[in-house]
């Protein structure tokens, strides 16, 4: 796999080319990646999957149009056929008033402390299948397990460069190891499934292959002999797992293309009240070792800590070049580059902060309500914020967790739930996008 080093001066070969053919101005974004996963089930060897790829998009600029292409193809002949092939597309396209490369001045051009972004810990195979075995071995010791669905372990590294014709040329690699486990509980009819998964950027910091088999084999045990409940609006409470997903959602109606498309319900509401006056979310991009860290964006532009929400009101929109342009709006380093296409908006590490109250505290005045532990469909309109999704979980009754639940559905309107939101002192920093447990009154609960 190539080195960054060598993935910016890709970019800057292609950028070149496309200028040399006629382009105003173009970026190029080269991604190339490696990993290795090991999967066992039943205590025998299952798959050994090893993958590389490397890609690279060209996005060109002839006057006011644009065009994006993409290819795995890193010959030099290759390479120039790109090029010419992009010009051309780009003098075919319609005119966008938007689209642009990122202005000179705003390009990040500082020095970049090590993130910590890739661990020199590079397992072998025998080592990624020692793991997935002791972590299914500890899953299927748990008491109620029943049969298991397999284990896995992996390790993977990318490399990420970028180049503009205005004079950005910058690159990064990271890497990440995975561990996880799924398994059974009870027999016949009465039979659950459940699973534990971590991944960190350093192999060190992952929990050791006994504990997450034996979350994995706890939570299934747990599900065993659900039962549904009644239909009516109640407490509901969200586990950090599934609870990350509910802040996605404001993020995503927060980006700068969904304002830009008038496709997000929180249109008009800047200067409400949206949560809590005690609620605030971050984003830390500069955390060592965070999945989502980076100092600069998708088209070079840098990255800051922000407050995403504070006393309760959103901070703004998330721009990129395109979407800052439409609503007139300065640039806040949230492009976000996948494959070919123009950029999109993506953002760095997101935090919840926690509250002051402990789970137990938080449920203990709930005398029938919902402890949410898994969450399944798609039910969430960004245009409306109305939201119905499956749910799964325990019952709260008396302010204690009680038996499990499932097949039933949860619903409220996402404005109506960050309004009622209540989190927990119980944050831990494991994801892209952490949050504490936390509580939203009201919800429609629909079961029997």
């Amino acid at each position: 796999m190539i080195d960054s080093a060598a993935a910016v001066a890709r970019c800057q070969e292609l950028v070149d080319l496309a200028r040399a053919r006629g382009a105003d101005a173009a970026d190029a974004a080269c991604r190339a990646g490696a990993s290795e996963s090991v999967s066992v089930r039943l205590g025998e060897l299952e798959e050994v999957e090893r993958s590389e790829s490397e890609e690279i998009s060209l996005r060109v600029f002839v006057g006011r149009r644009s065009s994006s292409i993409q290819t795995s193809d890193f010959a030099p002949e290759g390479l120039a056929i790109l090029a010419k092939r992009a010009v051309e597309m780009a003098r075919l396209a319609p005119e966008d008033p938007y689209g642009a490369l990122a202005p000179e001045d705003r390009l990040f051009s500082g020095e970049a402390a090590d993130l910590e972004l890739l661990d020199p810990d590079d397992p072998s195979p025998e080592e990624l299948r020692a793991a997935a075995l002791a972590a299914e071995d500890a899953a299927r010791a748990v008491n109620g397990v029943t049969n298991s669905n397999g284990s896995s372990a992996g390790a993977s590294r990318s490399v990420f460069g970028l180049a503009t014709s205005n004079g950005f040329a910058r690159g990064y690699a990271s890497g990440s190891h995975t561990l996880s486990a799924s398994v059974v509980a009870g027999e016949g009819g009465g039979m659950e499934t459940d699973y534990a998964y971590r991944t960190q950027r350093f192999r060190s910091d992952l929990p050791g292959a006994d504990e997450i088999g034996r979350e994995a084999g706890e939570r299934a045990v747990r599900k065993t002999g659900s039962t549904s409940m009644p239909s009516r609006k109640m407490p509901v409470v969200f586990e950090p797992r599934v609870g990350n997903g509910v802040l996605g959602h404001l993020l995503a109606a927060m980006s700068g293309p969904a304002i830009a498309r008038k496709s997000s319900f929180l249109i008009g509401r800047e200067g409400e009240q949206l949560f809590d006056s005690g609620i605030r979310v971050r984003e830390e991009p500069f955390r060592k070792r965070g999945l989502r860290s980076r100092y600069f964006d998708g088209e070079g532009v840098p990255c800051s800590e922000r407050l995403l929400v504070e006393d309760g009101k959103i901070g703004g929109w998330l721009t990129n070049v395109a979407s800052a342009n439409q609503l007139d709006l300065d640039l806040t380093g949230h492009a976000g580059r996948g494959g070919g296409g123009a950029p999109g908006v993506s953002a760095s590490n997101i935090v919840l902060d926690p509250g002051t109250v402990s789970v137990e505290e938080l449920i203990a005045d709930i005398e029938d309500g919902l402890y949410v532990t898994g969450l399944f469909g798609q039910g969430v309109n960004l245009v409306t914020g109305d939201y119905s999704r499956g749910a799964s979980g325990f019952r709260i009754r008396g302010g204690e967790i009680a038996g499990p639940v499932s097949e039933i559905t949860i619903a409220g309107t996402l404005p109506d739930m960050f309004r009622a939101l209540t989190p927990a002192n119980d944050l831990e920093l494991q994801r892209g996008i952490d949050v504490p447990t936390f509580r939203i009154d009201g919800m429609a609960v629909a079961g029997e």
